[in-house]
């Protein structure tokens, strides 16, 4: 499993759209999809028999990560 190589650090990060403005949380949700669609059609090997994809679910916990590392990131530097 060499996906497990290029994902180091996986930390289980979601937005609670309540605390979100709707508008800024749909273009997230949607990349999340596209990915998660584009991730299942290029290795269907990952879909385990249940239809859960936990390679699927750690990208998308990276996305959400890194995500969050480059939010803060400019916050510091607008500061």
């Amino acid at each position: 499993m060499a996906a497990g190589c290029l994902l180091p650090i996986l930390l289980p990060v979601k937005i609670n759209a309540s605390e979100a403005a709707p508008e800024a949380v749909q273009p997230y949700v949607q990349l999340q999809q596209q990915i998660q669609e584009a991730l299942r059609k290029e290795h269907p090997e990952w879909i385990e028999p249940n239809g859960d994809c936990p390679i699927c679910k750690a990208y998308e916990s990276r996305l959400a990560e890194l995500l969050a590392l480059s939010s803060a990131t400019e916050h510091r530097s607008a500061a």
